[in-house]
């Protein structure tokens, strides 16, 4: 009788998480698929940075809430493409996303001439995660001293000014070229091989302007070896609300934002891409998490899959205006 009693006992014991209910604000049926299996959050990048950064408390979240290990698989090369490649082979159920920058989803398939993917239709996209703010700055040196100040010198000597990118086809060389159609100006692009030694060259006065992510600049505007031109954003930011917008200084359309996303599968059942969504939004809604974001310059900017979804189709459409009415192509 006792050792039936065991049996019985432990046999409960194993369907006890297969009995578990949904937690509040949690769809019954999403819940039921994403509590029966691991996670894995793939980034196509190494450690370090804001998109491993996002893939570890989008892994933190989902394992705490649906009682599954979760793990991320760091993927690099080929661009982000390898791993790309291994969430769209993936089995459709939620259990393995693509955590990603901008550029790949909506650069690279414009400007990679082989690449080897058709975003809307290989991926699901479940949401956008965070952005980080860009920002156009100059060397003290140049004289400088706003984006008003840049237009007239520009046009008044035209083709005599250069900016500074981390390489030909990133979403910095983009935005420089954004600006130059928007406000009619002629800036010589000096590409570099990475953010590094792009900006030590500003930061020497040898090239004049750069545009690059806002955390990046931070503490060499604090140190007075950068002047903040403005922001790529339509609206100032809460990580350095003294910087004005490229907006206000009556310069529009320059709306260039390094995000960062997340996407599933193609085939991902929608009730699933759905509380996907939910769920980043609210592990990203932590005070904790806040905290962590802005440490890298970050703040929170979820959306609802559809929304994403067009986000991309749009973002997508400018790049490939830009990239094609410049003639620029891949190194």
């Amino acid at each position: 009788m006792l050792r039936k009693t065991f049996i019985a006992a432990a046999l409960g014991a194993l369907v006890l998480p297969a009995l578990a209910q949904a937690p509040a604000g949690v769809n019954a049926e999403a819940f039921k698929q994403l509590s029966d299996d691991k996670f894995t959050i793939i980034s196509p990048f190494p450690p370090g940075g804001p998109v491993d950064t996002l893939a570890r408390v989008m892994a933190e979240g989902l394992s705490k809430r649906y009682g599954q290990p979760a793990v991320v698989d760091n993927a690099p090369g080929a661009a982000g493409n390898i791993g790309m490649d291994k969430v769209k082979r993936a089995k459709p159920d939620g259990h393995t996303l693509l955590l990603i920058p901008a550029g790949n989803l909506t650069i690279n398939p414009t400007l990679m001439p082989n690449f080897p993917f058709k975003v809307e239709k290989d991926f699901a996209a479940v949401t956008m995660l965070a952005k980080a703010p860009n920002v156009l700055v100059a060397a003290p040196s140049s004289g400088i001293k706003n984006a008003r100040d840049l237009v007239a010198q520009a046009k008044a000597k035209p083709g005599t000014l250069s900016y500074a990118s981390p390489g030909i086809g990133s979403g910095l060389h983009l935005a420089g070229e954004l600006f130059k159609q928007h406000t009619g100006t002629d800036l010589l692009h000096v590409a570099y091989k990475g953010t590094g030694p792009a900006m030590n060259d500003v930061l020497g006065g040898t090239v004049p302007l750069m545009f690059t992510n806002l955390p990046a600049a931070l503490p060499h505007l604090a140190a007075g070896k950068l002047v903040a031109l403005g922001i790529t954003e339509a609206q100032r930011t809460p990580v350095a609300p003294d910087i004005p917008t490229l907006a206000e200084q009556g310069i529009q359309g320059v709306n260039v934002t390094s995000w960062y996303g997340l996407l599933a599968p193609a085939g991902t059942p929608a009730v699933v891409v759905e509380q996907l969504a939910r769920d980043a939004a609210d592990f990203l809604s932590k005070p904790d998490v806040k905290e962590r974001l802005k440490a890298q310059g970050m703040t929170q900017n979820t959306m609802a899959p559809a929304a994403f979804a067009k986000y991309i189709k749009d973002e997508t459409a400018t790049w490939a205006g830009v990239i094609q009415a410049r003639q620029i192509k891949a190194e």
